[in-house]
């Protein structure tokens, strides 16, 4: 049994000029007792919230005593996780500064200090009283809300000068129970595409981030030329473009959505999900011996880790249980000859040193992360455990179990379940 968190952003209506002005003095001795208590926990190296609160807490209620006494406490939590994160920051030297710099700031709230009213609104705890604060709902919040998620007792505000708005950061929960698989589905992820082994067969989902990536590298090289040119390298102009280039959020989105597909298969067949056991930053580790300057920001940028984690959790959600393997070699070694594989002029396709047949590079990876699975599952004998693999030396045999099937980005994009995607008229001959 596990517990999932889930934020939801959701904004208020726009608020008539009196009431957000509450806001904004409520966010200016918000943002000076934040400030005030950073520079004393990093003076005195403080990091607990109790002892902060312990040390500080009638200085600040003698010095803002118009506001709920709850506010101290919540600026305390929000100081204690600025100043550990900055210590930690610190040690691996990537602070610049002997003291945080607190830019923005967010209101934290505990269950003292606002309260849902209806499903739509929201009551929030000021120097001038309880207000009332109308929500925008949208089809995220209501999918929480009716799908059995518990709202938490903490929440978070920020303020939309431009729009008079609220921007507030409610927090569902949820308990989750694991299920007991009776199978396994391995995911290879690669630059370019994943392959996913279902029930013996290998799906070659294309994600086109070498061409997301690409393309935007090569926008962002023209724009940088451009306004480097006129206004110099550090002009806001410049930065305000680049600031509207989307291609974290392209990359995002085909992420959740490639993840909700694989978990809902392993889910609706009860099987544990099989990932690649990556170091903590796989793609730094893989540019080390490359010189192309193109070709290392193309692989910084591929989301291997990206996409495992978007994996994971979605696989937490849905109680789908996650095994991480070794990958050495995976796509290098035959699964039924464990004799090397022999690629030829830079092809997908290489041949059996032992046996003679031919084997994609992605559906072996699968059938070895496969095998590893049921290896360290209870089995002490290099067997298949069942699998069906074709063993016979014919070039992609007959069981196809070498030919993945090819799955274009414009079908599965569109985030409909595996079975779907393959019943689509455009899915016919699709093999790799």
């Amino acid at each position: 049994m596990s517990e999932l968190t889930r934020t939801v952003i959701i904004k208020s209506t726009p608020l008539p000029r009196k009431l957000f002005r509450v806001f904004v003095e409520l966010e200016g001795m918000y943002r000076n007792m934040v400030e005030q208590l950073v520079l004393y926990a990093v003076r005195n190296k403080l990091t607990s919230f109790t002892r902060l609160k312990a040390l500080k807490y009638r200085e600040l209620r003698s010095l803002y005593s118009q506001l709920p006494s709850h506010y101290t406490y919540t600026v305390c939590q929000d100081v204690s996780t600025r100043v550990k994160s900055f210590f930690k920051r610190k040690k691996k030297g990537l602070a610049k500064k002997d003291y945080p710099v607190v830019n923005r700031v967010s209101i934290w709230l505990d269950d003292h200090l606002w309260k849902m009213r209806s499903l739509t609104s929201i009551e929030i705890a000021t120097h001038r009283g309880w207000n009332v604060i109308e929500l925008e709902p949208h089809k995220q919040l209501w999918k929480y809300i009716n799908s059995g998620w518990r709202l938490a007792s903490e929440a978070k505000v920020k303020l939309d000068k431009r729009s008079r708005q609220l921007i507030v950061y409610l927090t569902f929960k949820k308990s989750v129970e694991a299920c007991k698989p009776r199978g396994f589905t391995a995911v290879d992820v690669n630059e370019n595409h994943v392959a996913v082994l279902v029930d013996d067969k290998v799906h070659l989902f294309e994600t086109g981030f070498r061409d997301i990536v690409l393309g935007y590298y090569y926008r962002r090289k023209r724009v940088q030329e451009k306004y480097d040119k006129l206004y110099g390298a550090s002009c806001r102009v410049k930065r305000k473009v680049l600031r509207k280039l989307k291609e974290r959020r392209r990359k995002s989105d085909l992420r959740w959505k490639l993840a909700n597909i694989v978990v809902r298969v392993a889910k609706e067949k009860q099987y544990a999900i099989v990932l690649e056991k990556l170091g903590k930053n796989p793609a730094k580790e893989m540019i080390n011996h490359i010189g192309d300057d193109q070709l290392r920001h193309r692989i910084y940028q591929a989301s291997f880790k990206g996409v495992q984690k978007a994996i994971e959790e979605k696989a937490r959600e849905y109680g789908a249980p996650v095994i991480y393997v070794n990958p050495r070699n995976t796509s290098k070694i035959c699964p039924i000859h464990n004799a090397k594989i022999i690629y030829s002029n830079g092809s997908r396709v290489g041949k059996c040193s032992k046996g003679g047949e031919l084997w994609h590079r992605d559906v072996a990876a699968c059938y070895n992360l496969l095998l590893r699975a049921h290896l360290g599952n209870g089995s002490t004998a290099p067997s298949l455990g069942g699998l069906k693999v074709d063993g016979s030396p014919i070039p992609l045999g007959s069981t196809a179990t070498h030919d993945p099937t090819g799955i274009p980005k414009f079908l599965w994009a569109r985030w409909k379940s595996l079975d779907e995607t393959l019943k689509d008229p455009e899915m016919k001959g699709m093999t790799i």
